[in-house]
């Protein structure tokens, strides 16, 4: 039985970072057989009918709908800006191509929390995880304000929405270990992350 999905919900799937640590290009690194990207989709594709892929240019072998940022030096925030222009429900859940152990229990959980805020953001260890987040489409004009501005962190973006932080202690019951935040940014994660599997 597939899980039940997140109906109102686009994920976007973060894949325009430059990888300067990783030395090559993280969405096409292969952990267990499939590239990091292709894990995160496959993830994403259970838990919401729509799935599109944040880019800086164009790649090749994704059959999914893919957004290009309107400025190529922009960082997350102008991939989350456009985005959020291009999908048609009212929630969008985004996530980084490099954080291939994403549990559906914990987006599921994190889903719970949208009532009556604009973003829903997890909190590891103390450091917000924009990039793991639920953000309301309507947050949209806020967030070209920020960019507008030249602010391009999305951390400072969220100063100026109504968020719900969710403490890991909130999610160790979906998530006991957190790996869903097990971020990949150099050669050693992934060597790390190979020897988890």
């Amino acid at each position: 039985a597939r899980p039940q999905m997140i109906t109102d919900c686009t994920a976007i799937v973060m894949a325009g970072g430059d990888s300067r640590r990783m030395g090559t290009d993280k969405a096409n690194v292969v952990l267990d057989g499939q590239t990091l990207l292709q894990s995160v989709i496959s993830t994403m594709q259970q838990l919401f009918p729509q799935v599109i892929v944040s880019v800086r240019q164009p790649r090749a072998g994704i059959d999914l709908p893919q957004v290009c940022d309107e400025q190529p030096e922009g960082g997350p925030l102008t991939g989350l800006v456009a985005s959020l222009g291009q999908i048609t429900t009212p929630w969008a859940f985004i996530v980084a191509c490099d954080m291939p152990f994403v549990v559906p229990e914990v987006v599921k959980l994190l889903a719970g929390y949208r009532a009556r805020h604009q973003a829903v953001v997890p909190v590891v260890h103390g450091h917000p995880q924009p990039l793991a987040a639920f953000y309301a489409a309507s947050c949209i004009g806020q967030l070209r304000e920020n960019l507008a501005a030249q602010q391009k962190g999305l951390r400072g973006a969220l100063q100026q929405l109504d968020v719900r932080y969710v403490d890991e202690t909130e999610m160790l019951a979906a998530d006991p270990q957190l790996r869903s935040f097990f971020d990949l940014d150099t050669p050693q994660d992934v060597e790390c992350a190979k020897s988890q599997l």
